[in-house]
């Protein structure tokens, strides 16, 4: 049975939720304050007076989105989450390459991942999971279908001093890359995955969740090992799907897992108000 569990990300350190409401979310990054859309966003803004010190905006006109500089911002700056140094960049998309939620996540690889594990990481974005699970003593093997986040990856493994020989890097399709690590009996140890709503691979493949997850959980179930203490974790953001979807959805290939589901929250810094960020399902064996 799988449980249910909200795991809520504190504002700290390097990183602040500082307000939120009105579909905007305010978020201090090191020194760098932004307002992004944030459609969870509900109630009325608490603290007004914080936003004029945003140093840039991310606004919609005429359905385009692009930021707004107020203030002057770095090409890219480094930003420090639960100990971890990762660059951050204002992008197209509105990201900075940084997902404050997902630091209960990492926490909780540096618990399960054991020194000389295998770890396929997919979907692998800006890789603060793959250094993670990297400084944790496994290697990994990191697939995205984007070469710029690739290399953004590859910068943030040089910021932890990650060896070269620790992260096996691929450009490539998820779908295809697994169908061909199956077919040459790969095995791996811990699997992570990030899949988006919608995507396109390296070679201009479409990733539609509805349909390609399934086929996907149903090969990653090949190549996953039946080892104790093999892990699983998969991350859902913006597909419009609730956690106890994507939780029966992984047991329907994987059985029964006894493992975790739920909310990725990010907590206010000065309230107990919480954004919504996402989802999740991880289980051990």
């Amino acid at each position: 049975m799988t449980n249910d569990v909200h795991l809520t990300a504190e504002s700290c350190g390097d990183y602040e939720l500082l307000d939120s409401g009105e579909n905007m979310k305010l978020e201090r990054f090191g020194a760098v304050i932004v307002a992004r859309p944030e459609t969870q966003a509900l109630w009325k803004k608490q603290r007004p007076e914080l936003w004029e010190t945003a140093h840039a905006e991310f606004a919609f006109r005429d359905k385009k989105g692009s930021w707004q500089i107020q203030k002057a911002v770095p090409d890219s700056w480094t930003v420090i989450r639960t100990g971890l140094p990762l660059i951050a960049r204002l992008t197209g998309f509105k990201h900075t390459g940084i997902f404050p939620e997902q630091s209960p996540n990492w926490k909780w690889l540096t618990q399960v991942v054991r020194p000389e594990m295998k770890v396929l990481n997919l979907f692998g974005y800006t890789g603060a999971a793959t250094v993670t699970a990297t400084l944790a003593g496994s290697s990994v093997t990191h697939v995205d279908a984007s070469k710029q986040s690739l290399d953004w990856a590859h910068e943030n493994a040089r910021l932890s001093s990650v060896g070269e020989d620790r992260i096996r890097w691929i450009l490539d399709d998820a779908l295809g890359f697994v169908k061909r690590e199956a077919r040459r009996g790969a095995s791996y140890d811990g699997i992570i995955l990030d899949p988006p709503a919608f995507g396109r691979g390296a070679k201009g493949e479409v990733w539609k969740i509805e349909e390609d997850l399934p086929k996907l959980l149903e090969m990653l179930k090949e190549i996953f090992s039946d080892k104790p203490g093999s892990f699983f974790l998969i991350n859902g953001y913006a597909a419009g799907y609730a956690a106890r979807s994507f939780a029966q959805a992984v047991e329907s290939v994987f059985g029964d897992i006894n493992g975790e589901c739920g909310e990725l929250h990010i907590k206010e810094s000065s309230s107990e108000r919480v954004i919504p960020a996402g989802i999740y399902v991880r289980f051990v064996r």
